[in-house]
């Protein structure tokens, strides 16, 4: 054994134990980290529209509408969730053996800084990696607002949790009226405009309105194209092109709609973590009834949204439509998953696939970023941005995950830790802890 310092320290702000960790929830977590991969891939690799909208680039028929179909239906919002449910038992995980240890303000101090230098590895991961879609930013500010309430009653957590998830429903309600009376409005001064009549300053201005409405979700081809030669001229060039949109997305759009995303999600993850959910502790009947109602509200919820979608030919008024009970369909889904998930983890099936899936769940940061290195590397590097249709990506989705599943395995065999786990660690306690096993 080493007789270094910083290898033989009992502190209890020491990271925590091999033995303490909890498989169910390092499993749950590898699941969320490769899944979060089917949605992650297509922003990754495909301009800005095929997100939201496969008529906008990379097919919307055959196998490509296929792939968008089974993501809105199954996965769209739902590994996400899981990920901030994991973060916000995290907070948890974190401070309750060491208060018990008597950690005090040292305590307070390490959370914040565990918090802070993940915003630093978020706006890397946005800026230099060129994943505007990044949500390591979004944990590290939402985690400051969190550690105050690590000791407040399940029930407390779980009742403003819902409340938050009320409030998100609502916020698309409103913007499904407004953008609808945008469009009403709009489509009265076209007809001005057709029968050769002047508009007034308003008409003008909600013609203007419907117009900006239309560029942001539906961008012109001329606007897809200068996207593509920006993506495929180099690395600064890339970094150039997508640095306005990690901006919006980390300033505008975070303070709109993702702090409350994430928020309600890590008090939903700390009350079921009070209750042992994650812990594989309770009933096969509890899990069983995640599973039937939250498939059994989430996927028709999800269904009537893709199929709507869909029918109205991704329409701007119909995204806006469908994103009023998006919420909902969301939160069961992921209930059902998280429930399916502890099932499976309570039988003695698929131990091998299990052993992997907890390795790659306790090394989630460093495969999550490594999804980015590899498609900005393809994609960026090898200049490949636009060029693969939306379901051809899923070749790539399933090589990364047989890869993550081999590796992670057999890093932790001879590492304590993932590579970032590690240096997050030691940035965290501001000491290094040992890496090797030997």
């Amino acid at each position: 054994m080493s007789n270094h310092p910083i290898a033989n320290s009992n502190s209890v702000l020491d990271p925590v134990k091999e033995e303490l960790r909890i498989n169910f929830i390092d499993v749950l977590r590898g699941v969320a980290v490769l899944g979060i991969l089917l949605l992650n891939i297509v922003g990754m690799a495909l301009p800005d529209p095929a997100y939201w909208d496969p008529s906008g680039y990379g097919g919307d028929s055959g196998w490509n509408l296929g792939v968008f179909f089974v993501n809105s239906l199954l996965f769209e919002g739902t590994m996400r969730g899981i990920f901030s449910m994991l973060f916000g038992a995290g907070v948890i995980l974190f401070t309750a053996r060491k208060e018990e240890e008597g950690a005090g303000l040292e305590l307070a101090n390490a959370w914040y800084r565990r918090t802070i230098w993940l915003i630093v590895f978020g706006l890397f991961h946005a800026y230099v990696l060129i994943w505007p879609g990044e949500i390591l930013y979004f944990y590290g500010i939402v985690g400051m607002f969190i550690f105050p309430v690590r000791h407040v009653a399940p029930q407390k957590l779980l009742a403003f949790s819902l409340f938050l998830f009320v409030v998100i429903t609502m916020l698309g309600i409103h913007d499904n009226i407004k953008v609808t009376r945008i469009y009403e409005k709009a489509i009265v001064a076209e007809e001005v405009l057709s029968h050769g009549g002047e508009l007034t300053a308003d008409q003008e201005k909600d013609l203007e309105e419907w117009n900006y409405t239309l560029t942001e979700l539906k961008p012109d081809e001329e606007t897809k194209k200068e996207v593509l030669e920006n993506m495929r001229s180099g690395y600064f060039s890339a970094v150039k092109t997508m640095a306005p949109l990690s901006q919006f997305i980390q300033t505008i759009y975070f303070f709109r709609h993702g702090f409350l995303d994430v928020l309600s999600m890590m008090l939903l993850g700390m009350a079921l973590f009070r209750w042992k959910v994650f812990h594989g502790e309770r009933s096969w009947k509890l899990y069983g009834l995640f599973v039937l109602i939250g498939y059994g509200v989430g996927i028709p919820v999800n269904w009537f949204e893709t199929t709507t979608y869909i029918a109205d030919h991704f329409s701007v008024l119909s995204y806006y439509r469908t994103q009023q009970t998006y919420e909902m369909g969301r939160l069961f889904t992921t209930m059902g998953h998280v429930g399916l998930v502890m099932l499976c983890m309570k039988t003695r099936l698929l131990g091998f696939l299990k052993r992997s899936l907890a390795a790659v769940g306790r090394m989630a940061l460093s495969n999550y970023i490594m999804h980015t290195v590899i498609a900005t590397t393809l994609f960026g590097i090898f200049r490949q941005y636009g060029q693969w249709q939306r379901y051809e990506l899923y070749y790539l989705v399933l090589a990364i995950w047989i890869s993550q599943l081999i590796l992670s395995p057999l890093w932790l065999r001879y590492f304590r830790f993932g590579p970032l786990e590690w240096l997050w660690r030691w940035l965290t306690y501001g000491k290094r802890p040992r890496l090797s096993r030997n």
